[in-house]
């Protein structure tokens, strides 16, 4: 398991008082109102710091870090990555993973070895996964309760499930 989640890209500074507004990396942006610390990536260590207030304005999230008061203070933190610990990420629902679990599993489709999942997309219809076959060709998949057997966060197991003909559709 990671040491820290990635959850924000600090974008800028708001205000005179301090203020950085952020771009969120998390599809649960409730979080943020629930932080009381977060780290940040110093000079290649991730540095505690402890969050003061926090506040959506027009859709964009306003971070304060205590004792940080002035433009002085906080614009040395513009594009630094924003991190909290393992277990303050958010839990998630049954059969829903974070996708860095997922990046790097060994995918196996009908029981046989494929190839490992390189990434994820994350488009309106549904998600995506890229994997790459043993070949090295890259394919997508479309990433759907009715085609995943089973997944194993722990050993980087997904297993797949599809129709002899499923390839066989592919226009390449």
């Amino acid at each position: 398991m990671n040491d820290f989640f990635l959850i924000a890209e600090i974008r800028a500074v708001y205000n005179s008082r301090g203020h950085l507004s952020i771009i969120s990396f998390t599809d649960f942006p409730d979080r943020f109102f629930k932080l009381k610390e977060v780290y940040i990536d110093v000079f290649g260590a991730k540095k505690l710091f402890e969050v003061e207030h926090v506040e959506n304005i027009k859709g964009n999230f306003v971070l304060k870090l205590k004792n940080f008061d002035s433009v002085e203070d906080v614009e040395v933190f513009i594009g630094k990555k924003i991190y909290v610990k393992p277990e303050d990420s958010v839990k998630l629902p049954e059969y829903t993973y974070f996708i860095h679990d997922l990046i790097g599993c060994k995918v196996f489709i009908n029981s046989k070895f494929f190839g490992s999942l390189v990434d994820v997309l994350n488009l309106p219809a549904n998600d995506v996964y890229v994997i790459k076959g043993a070949e090295g060709n890259e394919i997508m998949f479309p990433a759907l309760k009715k085609y995943i057997v089973s997944f194993n966060a722990e050993e980087k197991i997904l297993n797949l499930e599809v129709e002899e003909d499923f390839f066989d559709e592919d226009e390449n």
